[in-house]
């Protein structure tokens, strides 16, 4: 009978994570299974594995076909990687320490790659937030302006018009007066 390797759901409706299983090909897919050899959680950001790197290896190399997304896991876990060095192995290519020292080097180099993609992320988020941030205290500068401008044009319809004094009343009397007979003049002839 034919052995696969596969994800069983778990978790709830729209949050989903997943075991890792081997199970036999006709079996259902959250029914019975063989072994549980790791999870997966594609609801965190990266997604979160955890997986028994020896089983996964010793189930691979027993020809357990994996799906495509368990494939894809294997491989970014490095169990083809290290299917394909012990294959060197095997042929006289290279000793076991050459294959662990090639192995530890791919380990060391996706290692950087993942928090050279880590700190892009989060990189990302702070400048973002900093944007956010910016942009509400220029909002609230426009606001705190607008609400100042009101207050002023409040206190200046509120303050009480300076009374005219005596004087002030009869030179303006004295000025429109003469303005007044001069237009008054041409008219009659």
């Amino acid at each position: 009978m034919a052995t696969r390797i596969r994800l069983q759901r778990h978790g709830r409706k729209n949050y989903a994570f997943y075991a890792i299983v081997i199970a036999h090909a006709d079996a259902p897919r959250d029914g019975r299974f063989v072994e549980k050899i790791g999870t997966y959680n594609p609801n965190t950001n990266p997604a979160t594995i955890d997986l028994n790197f020896e089983r996964a290896l010793y189930w691979v190399q027993c020809g357990a076909q994996p799906t495509d997304t368990v494939r894809n896991i294997l491989s970014k876990e490095g169990v083809y990687m290290m299917k394909h060095l012990l294959g060197g192995v095997k042929k006289g290519a290279f000793d076991e320490a050459a294959c662990q020292a090639k192995f530890d080097a791919w380990k060391a180099d996706k290692a950087k790659k993942l928090a050279a993609t880590e700190d892009k992320l989060a990189a990302d988020r702070k400048a973002a937030y900093e944007a956010r941030i910016a942009a509400e205290k220029k909002a609230d500068e426009a606001v705190a302006k607008k609400v100042a401008e009101k207050k002023a044009a409040a206190l200046a319809a509120a303050e009480p018009a300076p009374e005219e004094t005596a004087e002030d009343a009869t030179a303006e009397a004295t000025v429109e007066a003469p303005v007044e007979a001069a237009e008054e003049t041409p008219a009659e002839a």
